[in-house]
């Protein structure tokens, strides 16, 4: 007959699996993120670089034109924005996923550890009871 603990082992091979699963999911959405972050860094330096530059315009349509590039860059910047604050809406949602899953894994780690122990000390029990009665029988 199965213990208690290698019952459960499917259990816990599962959930560390799925912990694991969303681990990795936790990790690419960083990486998102991150890359997200990055892309808006790169908007704002291009803008900055863009609308400090210290060219002569030669005409009105040129200046125009300038304007017209900066607020499709600030345009761009808007979007990006929200890509990034999407991108730390759905890192919450993965960690909390994450977290979730991890706890499981944990507490069912801990359940079979438990059994295990109950079943060492069983073991540590019914020896010590074998051993008293082979030394019971030894004396009679």
């Amino acid at each position: 007959m199965k213990s208690r603990a290698s019952r459960l082992q499917p259990a816990v091979d599962q959930a560390k699996q799925r912990s694991e699963d969303a681990l990795s999911r936790f990790a690419a959405q960083q990486q998102l993120l991150a890359k997200a972050e990055h892309q808006l860094a790169e908007l704002h330096r291009y803008r900055e670089e863009y609308a400090t530059s210290s060219d002569t315009l030669v005409s009105v349509s040129a200046m125009l034109n300038r304007q017209g590039f900066i607020q499709r860059i600030d345009q761009a910047i808007t979007q990006q924005v929200a890509e990034v604050a999407r991108h730390q809406r759905q890192l919450e949602h993965v960690r909390d996923h994450w977290k979730h899953t991890h706890a499981r894994e944990s507490a069912l780690g801990t359940v079979v550890s438990q059994h295990l122990e109950f079943e060492r000390r069983a073991e540590d029990r019914h020896e010590q009871s074998e051993m008293d009665e082979r030394f019971q029988r030894r004396r009679t």
